[in-house]
């Protein structure tokens, strides 16, 4: 029976093998150099760190035999782009990594510096780890593989690496409609996301939309002694506890008016596929060591994480925070809230809604001011199409085990601008452990995931070129 029979597990290339097998050692050894380079998107002091990111990401593009690779400007962070177009006749896929990793705070929690990663018990350690520089290391050293052992591709790539995921993608969407000519392509795949629960082989067929604020709060021109002036003068830490505890009830429903209009119940069949998910709570449980779960009342926990939208203040800060005591009114007070959107929620008019309802919240004496920091709208994969059942192929080949679908709670703004802006389909194919502390100190990226997510990749390409997308 012919190779290309699509029920069939197809096997990696025994060259391919012996070629990675050849250049772990110094794979692993750029992956590190990768690493170290302190690309932190959201903080401005960092600009020339992502510029080096951005440079040396290029460098190594043109190394490989891509063509037309280039730093390219955005009115912030740039974006990497390449391409290998000679293999006529054969499909053309889009790969999308970010090169931008999220700050280091608490940098006291740190096993060792973040941006000096090292290796221990089968992990790579170190700010972006596996968020995302460890998945846009796999797809650069799978295309050397097969450039190196047969001075081709099986099919058309082009690559678009960004430096503003972590900060919702605010360059992007200028810098699609101004390079659309050069990004013509049948399919997107997206390396950003992860496994299940036990580091199961996943496709991700859905993604959550976000909208991020900033809630400011003022009071008098300086900070008040309490004694003085307390119970005269309205404390802006005080109102602004008050505005966030009702922001959402007991049972976890958000309150803000309008919220829920455009939220669609999750379909039947995608719920079924979640109730079926091998999802075990006490392990994940103890794995995250909270005592207990919360959430909106009436849903599962994967339906929570995934299928719902969310509300969390990420951070709030204010007043005297240093040691001992100081009796004081703070002039100031702030929150960071952010919110997971699902399907046909629109960031812009939540973010209105959610704007009047804190303003309206606010007791007299106090100035509250909201800011929108970021938005993204949220994206959903069909499980059908062929590309999707094609890297379903090609994991259960690598892994050895049936891949799962599974619903992601985290956001991929680029993802609905790909759908979006250019008409193009997108495929979710992520590698990192669900235990990869991602956003948080030690995040780790499991050395196996990485090293057959690589001949996962060679494989998909193998089989995109043989078989088509159609």
């Amino acid at each position: 029976m012919s190779t290309s029979d699509p029920t069939l597990d197809p096997a990696l290339d025994p060259a391919v093998e012996a070629h990675l097998e050849a250049t772990r050692e110094a794979r692993l050894a750029s992956y590190l150099d990768l690493l170290r380079i302190p690309s932190i998107s959201t903080l401005a002091e960092h600009a020339g760190d992502m510029r080096r990111a951005a440079e040396w990401i290029a460098a190594e593009l043109t190394r490989i035999g891509f063509d037309h690779a280039e730093v390219s400007a955005t009115p912030w962070h740039p974006i990497v782009y390449a391409d290998w177009l000679h293999a006529a006749g054969a499909p053309t896929v889009l790969v999308y990594c970010h090169y931008d990793v999220q700050p280091v705070d608490p940098i006291e929690l740190w096993e060792t510096a973040p941006f000096e990663p090292f290796v221990r018990d089968g992990r790579v350690i170190g700010r972006g780890a596996a968020d995302d520089k460890g998945q846009l290391h796999m797809h650069l050293r799978a295309a050397e593989a097969l450039l190196a052992t047969r001075g081709r591709l099986p099919l058309n790539l082009r690559i678009v690496f960004e430096g503003e995921e972590e900060s919702t993608s605010v360059s992007m969407p200028g810098w699609l409609d101004a390079n659309r000519g050069r990004l013509g392509a049948d399919v997107v795949v997206i390396s950003d996301t992860g496994f299940f629960e036990g580091n199961i082989p996943a496709l991700t067929e859905s993604l959550r939309g976000i909208l991020y604020t900033q809630i400011d709060v003022s009071g008098p021109p300086a900070d008040l002694h309490s004694g003085t002036y307390g119970g005269n003068v309205e404390n802006p830490a005080n109102a602004l506890a008050r505005i966030i505890s009702e922001l959402k009830d007991r049972d976890g429903v958000i309150r803000v008016p309008g919220f829920y209009d455009d939220v669609i119940p999750v379909d039947p069949a995608a719920r079924a596929r979640l109730a079926a998910l091998p999802f075990d709570e006490a392990a994940y449980l103890e794995r995250i060591g909270v005592p207990a779960l919360a959430g909106e009342h009436g849903y599962t926990v994967l339906e929570r994480e995934g299928a719902r939208p969310t509300l969390d203040v990420n951070g709030i800060w204010g007043g005297f925070e240093g040691e001992g005591s100081k009796t004081i009114i703070p002039a100031l007070a702030h929150a960071k809230v952010s919110m997971r959107l699902v399907a046909r929620q629109d960031p812009l008019t939540l973010f209105e809604q959610f704007r009047d309802f804190v303003l309206r919240g606010a007791p007299p004496g106090v100035r509250v001011e909201v800011t929108r920091l970021g938005a993204g709208r949220p994206s959903a994969t069909p499980v059908d199409q062929p590309v999707v059942r094609a890297a379903t192929r090609a994991l259960r080949a690598t892994f050895g085990q049936e891949p799962v679908f599974k619903r992601n709670g985290g956001s991929i703004p680029v993802a609905e601008m790909f759908e979006r802006q250019l008409g193009l389909p997108v495929v979710l194919l992520g590698f990192t452990n669900p235990d990869d502390n991602a956003h948080s100190p030690n995040e780790s990226m499991v050395l196996a995931n990485y090293e057959i997510g690589i001949r996962t990749i060679c494989l998909l390409w193998d089989i995109l070129g043989r078989e088509g997308i159609d």
